[in-house]
């Protein structure tokens, strides 16, 4: 993205400034991958399109930037080496799926960029400013119970015989990967407990992470997250945390999005990013989502 720099905070200032103080994250991934036409019904879900239809990833990102996004979430959310493994697949095609997450995002992102500047004298200033703003590649990790795809993701709720070793080891080769995949930085999403979140910060230090990495919580009752864990004990790991340049919220109902920001607040002062869900919630029986409360502004599920 052009931001030559070692440091974490100074990459998310200059990324910050460059965006006018507030960037926008893209959309809902599977919601639109969907509606071009995959099939997601699958453990692997959005990430099962890394494998049969790239295009369609890509064409998803480009639209979210020609939309003004300013940063792109990778297809790789679900994506696990483990998951993979499961299909099939061999450790080291699964190491090169995840990588290819990331060659997706960043190729978007060249192709909307060069095609936009050679364009741009045809655009009037307006919409010429936007597709001039940078754009960063977040390569997403979601939780392990996320692959375990059995609806723990939105209850934190692993067992006592998962550990912080178990989601350290689960975690620690996928992690590495994204890492030196090209990726700007990593989005540690819809972390539902405080020991995964300990497991995250840990590995940040542990592996020596190059690039810088947000957390993104998710909560149902606007107080704790979704385990029923203190947002705020589980925000000041966040803070704790050199790498980590940013805290907020993900997939959780809009209503709660503004006392959850104050909680944050209170334990940190890096960047805070929101981008809820559209207020329903996850039956993890049916697998589906249910209830529908609110539209948002930003409805991103992976």
């Amino acid at each position: 993205m052009g931001f030559a720099t070692t440091d974490p905070w100074a990459l998310m200032r200059a990324f910050l400034r460059e965006a006018g103080g507030c960037a926008v994250i893209d959309g809902g991934l599977a919601t639109e991958l969907e509606a071009n036409g995959a099939d997601l019904n699958d453990p692997l879900w959005s990430a099962k399109c890394l494998i049969n239809s790239p295009h369609l990833i890509r064409k998803v990102h480009l639209d979210y930037l020609e939309a003004g996004a300013n940063v792109l979430i990778t297809a790789s959310y679900q994506a696990t080496i483990q998951g993979f493994q499961s299909k099939g697949i061999s450790r080291e095609e699964s190491e090169d799926l995840l990588r290819k997450s990331v060659e997706i995002a960043c190729e978007a992102r060249d192709v909307f960029q060069k095609e936009y500047s050679k364009d741009s004298h045809n655009v009037e200033d307006n919409e010429a400013t936007y597709r001039q703003q940078p754009i960063l590649v977040a390569a997403s990790i979601g939780s392990y119970g996320a692959f375990l795809a059995d609806g723990s993701e939105y209850s934190g709720d692993y067992g006592e015989a998962v550990t912080l070793e178990t989601l350290k080891d689960f975690h620690r080769r996928r992690l590495q990967v994204l890492a030196d995949a090209g990726a700007d930085l990593i989005a540690f999403e819809t972390i539902p407990n405080k020991i995964e979140a300990q497991a995250y910060a840990e590995l940040l230090e542990e592996n020596n992470i190059k690039i810088p990495a947000w957390f993104s919580f998710n909560s149902k009752d606007g107080v704790n997250v979704v385990s029923g864990d203190s947002l705020i004990e589980c925000a000041s790991i966040a803070n704790s945390c050199r790498r980590v340049v940013a805290v907020g919220i993900n997939c959780t109902p809009p209503r709660f999005i503004h006392g959850l920001i104050l909680s944050i607040q209170k334990v940190t002062d890096k960047p805070i990013l929101v981008y809820p869900n559209s207020g329903e919630r996850y039956d993890a029986d049916k697998k589906e989502w249910v209830g529908w409360l609110s539209k948002s502004l930003f409805a991103r599920r992976q």
